[in-house]
């Protein structure tokens, strides 16, 4: 049975471990470990920074993601963006993400304040895209153009 909760400060290593597989695994980028120790607590010290949630079976996390928040004046209301998101590979597949993302619907269909649930996701991985899609996301609105140092 996989359960959902939002991370807790004592989650910290088991997210930055899952931070640095990541990069490695999707951009074959080697990050430095203080760099995430101190990202991942700054989110942790700051909740407007974002929120993590990590899946567990058992007693064991076996995924994580954290949101973060942009406003919309549009919508009047935030749109929560997932990112970060990591899976042993041993539960890939297995419905590990759908739980986690169901689980963050069911929250904002409850939250007034909560428009909707963005992400993005590179254009190459073809799998992640057909789990989005599955899963009634769309990305028929817009591009992502980025600036990044």
């Amino acid at each position: 049975m996989i359960t959902v909760r939002k991370g807790k400060q004592n989650d910290e290593k088991t997210i930055v471990d899952f931070q640095i597989r990541m990069a490695k695994e999707t951009e074959q980028i080697d990050l430095n470990r203080d760099t995430v120790i101190n990202g991942v607590n700054a989110v942790f010290n700051d909740p407007g920074k974002g929120i993590y949630f990590v899946a567990e079976s058992g007693d064991k996390i076996i995924a994580s993601l954290m949101i973060t928040f942009e406003w919309s004046d549009w919508r009047n209301g935030n749109i929560y963006w997932i990112q970060s998101v990591y899976v042993l590979p041993e539960f890939r597949k297995k419905g590990v993400f759908k739980t986690m993302y169901l689980h963050l619907k069911n929250i904002a269909q409850k939250d007034k304040n909560i428009r909707g649930l963005r992400l993005y996701v590179d254009k190459t991985n073809t799998y992640a895209r057909k789990v989005y899609e599955t899963l009634g996301m769309d990305c028929n609105h817009y591009l992502l153009f980025e600036w990044m140092k």
